[in-house]
């Protein structure tokens, strides 16, 4: 018992050494990541996919070195709440929706414009070279990490009014968006009455018909169960939907070199499974979403659509920086 004892001091004893030595933490176990998004954890969510996939991914490049903990529907709070938790440092690493990110850093309402992606594979393209590089290292500045940019896919409009063909139908549809100036902008662009309201609030919200409608990607809208709610879908194409994959710099500036860079590579592991994976998922919802009941339809004319919204990027110019918007245009003209 007394060799245990004294054997049990001298590792104490060596492990604050090197501390006191290096200035280094020492780990007594894996790292722990605590993970979360506001969606469900059903295979088809996109959220719920990029989480599992980043902590598959990060356990194959790191075995034992981390323990990434998922915490699904909201369970760590609104996105609101988890990018203030990531700044504070009292949350370590999230996917987030693009929306909520311009909140605190304006030039990701770039990513909001309506109709400025015309593909997934532009969208990708832009996103991870320079210009997504800069939207990501400007959250620095509040404390977080942009590891990249999973897919949400692009959001759709969802009511029990009618369907939309033109932008004439959008006219007088209480639609649910979020506490975002540019998505107000853009459903008011187009006669729509945008009722700002928390992802938390929706479905109550459609159930209780306080609004009409929302917007959001097809696979949400199927593993959220928004078919229950909802009588029309609408392939509007309006949003790409752009999800940051985020991580407090707090807990990052705690890791070893060797530990940061095994995240990075997750991340970009795991961004790649997870636009596959989306992009093979959306055809096969649209099929389960129609057998669920809800009639889906494609607009008549995206161009006159694009028409309405046009206001909307002069009116962001300056808040997204006029470089930025100017770089992201050129580049999806290429």
């Amino acid at each position: 018992m007394a060799a245990r004892k004294i054997k049990k001091s001298l590792v104490c004893m060596i492990a604050l050494t090197c501390f006191v030595l290096t200035g280094t933490t020492v780990w007594a176990g894996p790292v722990v990541l605590k993970f979360g998004w506001t969606t469900a954890e059903g295979k088809t969510d996109p959220y719920a996919i990029i989480a599992r996939q980043f902590k598959k991914a990060l356990e194959e490049i790191a075995p034992g070195q981390f323990e990434v903990q998922l915490f699904p529907n909201r369970q760590l709070g609104d996105e609101k709440e988890m990018l203030e938790g990531l700044s504070f440092g009292t949350l370590d690493s999230a996917v987030i929706t693009n929306s909520p990110i311009s909140r605190i850093a304006k030039s990701f309402q770039v990513n909001d414009m309506p109709f400025i992606y015309a593909s997934e594979e532009q969208a990708h393209k832009v996103l991870d070279g320079p210009i997504g590089q800069k939207l990501m290292k400007s959250l620095e500045k509040q404390n977080i990490i942009g590891l990249g940019f999973a897919e949400g896919g692009y959001r759709q409009m969802i009511n029990n009014v009618r369907q939309i063909y033109m932008p004439k139908d959008v006219s007088g549809i209480k639609w649910r968006v979020m506490p975002n100036p540019v998505y107000i902008g853009m459903f008011r662009s187009l006669g729509g009455n945008a009722v700002p309201m928390a992802w938390g609030e929706v479905f109550t919200a459609m159930q209780q018909k306080t609004i009409d409608g929302l917007e959001i990607p097809i696979a949400v809208i199927y593993s959220n169960h928004y078919y229950e709610v909802a009588k029309y879908l609408s392939i509007t194409n309006h949003t790409y939907s752009a999800l940051g994959l985020l991580i407090s710099k707090r807990k990052y500036d705690r890791l070893t070199p060797d530990q940061q860079d095994a995240v990075k590579k997750a991340a970009r592991k795991a961004i790649a499974i997870q636009r596959q994976m989306n992009k093979e998922n959306i055809e096969i919802l649209i099929g389960k979403i129609k057998e669920k009941g809800m009639r889906v339809n494609a607009v008549r004319d995206p161009s006159s659509f694009r028409s309405k919204v046009k206001p909307v990027y002069e009116k962001f110019r300056d808040s997204i920086g006029s470089e930025l918007l100017d770089s992201v245009l050129a580049a999806v003209k290429q």
